[in-house]
């Protein structure tokens, strides 16, 4: 658990618990009109996304959520995924941030990155990766802004809505 207040805001870092899955995937869902964020094409349910949630454990691939409060609203999760899913590449991660829509813009992502590149020690993370849609500039800034650097470049592979959209991938040792 992480307590802390980052531009005059109290907020509460915790690992989810299985009550959190259906706030989770209402904030994921949010994001699917933008085009920005996710590959997916239509929302998701909750029990589509039971066993990615189920893959995270707090010693290995955590989910966390921030409240706003103590034990208040939920206003955005973070988290790490195995890359490629083979013991080679246990010291690498994917990451994931989404932020509720009321709640982007305020430094969020910003608190939740931060949490992350320093408890990847921890978790015997070297090496962190965040796929983003090279249209997703507020998401490429923010990971530029903490010295990911672009280490892969994949033109036009992904369509949405008859658009090709190229994807960005960008790395940071730890």
């Amino acid at each position: 658990m992480l307590a802390g207040m980052d531009s005059g805001r109290n907020y509460l870092i915790t690992d989810a618990v299985p009550d959190d899955l259906a706030r989770i995937v209402e904030i994921y869902n949010s994001t699917v009109a933008s085009r920005m964020v996710t590959a997916d094409l239509e929302p998701a349910s909750t029990e589509s996304k039971q066993a990615w949630f189920d893959d995270h454990s707090a010693d290995f691939r955590p989910l966390w959520v921030l409240r706003t409060e103590a034990g208040g609203d939920i206003a955005a999760w973070f988290s790490f995924q195995s890359f490629y899913g083979r013991p080679a590449y246990n010291a690498t991660a994917e990451i994931s941030i989404y932020i509720a829509e009321e709640y982007r813009g305020q430094g969020i992502g910003s608190v939740l990155l931060q949490r992350a590149i320093e408890k990847a020690p921890r978790l015997g993370l070297h090496t962190l990766l965040g796929f983003v849609f090279g249209h997703n500039e507020p998401s490429l800034a923010l990971l530029r802004k903490f010295g990911f650097g672009q280490w892969g470049h994949l033109p036009k592979v992904a369509v949405l809505d008859g658009v090709e959209r190229d994807l960005i991938i960008l790395g940071r040792r730890i």
